[in-house]
C-alpha cells in the first residue's frame, strides 16, 4: 500500500538514496551526501510544525519502505506546486501516480487549493504520463521544463472516481498527523 507521510528523524539513510543516480540527474544535482541528507530531513521535520506551513513535504511509504518524497506548496492565491521523486529501483511500479493522486486530494479538499501547477524535465517523459493520470493538463514549456495544470478534478478521470475515498482517508492521516505533532 502507497501512502504519504511526514518524515521521521531515521529517513536520512532512505533520503540520501532517494536522491541519487537517474533522480538527482533529473533534479539537476548531484547526489546527496549523508549529512545532507540528515540536515534535510531536520529541515523538513522543522518546518513541519510551522503556521501556517508554506510547503508540505511528505514521504511515500510503501509497506514500511520510503521509495520517495512529494511536495506541495502552496501560495496565497489559492495556487499550489507539485513535486515529486522516486527512488530510481522504484520506478515504473506506479507508486508516483498513486502518491501524486493522494497529493492532489489533500491539496484540493484539506488545503484548500484552488489550481496545482507541477512540471517535469523534458528527458523524463514518464514523470509527463504521471502527471496525466493524475489530472493534470500539460500546458507547455517553460525556462526548458514541461508544465503542467491542474484546475480541479475533471469527472470521469480515474481520480474524480477516486476522490470520495481518498478525501476521507487524506483528512484521516491529516488528523492524525495533527494530533500526533
Amino acid at each position: 500500500m502507497t501512502m504519504l507521510r511526514l518524515l521521521s528523524a531515521d529517513d536520512a539513510p532512505a533520503i540520501r538514496r532517494v536522491y541519487s543516480g537517474a533522480a538527482a540527474t533529473f533534479l539537476g544535482r548531484s547526489a546527496m551526501t549523508a549529512q545532507e541528507a540528515a540536515e534535510y530531513v531536520a529541515r523538513v521535520r522543522g518546518r513541519a510544525g510551522a503556521d501556517p506551513v508554506e510547503q508540505y513535504v511528505l514521504g511515500v511509504d510503501v509497506a514500511g519502505d520510503l521509495v520517495g518524497i512529494t511536495k506541495l506548496g502552496h501560495r496565497l492565491d489559492g495556487h499550489g506546486r507539485v513535486s515529486y521523486v522516486l527512488r530510481e529501483d522504484r520506478w515504473g511500479w506506479g507508486y508516483a501516480t498513486r502518491a501524486v493522486e493522494e497529493l492532489v486530494a489533500f491539496a484540493f479538499a484539506t488545503v484548500g487549493l484552488d489550481s496545482l501547477g507541477a512540471k517535469h524535465h523534458p528527458d523524463n517523459p514518464a514523470s509527463g504520463r504521471v502527471l496525466v493520470k493524475a489530472g493534470f493538463t500539460r500546458v507547455g514549456m517553460v525556462n526548458g521544463m514541461i508544465e503542467y495544470r491542474l484546475l480541479e478534478a475533471v469527472p470521469g478521470t480515474r481520480l474524480a472516481e477516486s476522490l470520495g475515498d481518498t478525501l476521507r482517508i487524506a483528512a484521516s492521516r491529516v488528523a492524525r498527523l495533527e494530533s500526533a505533532g
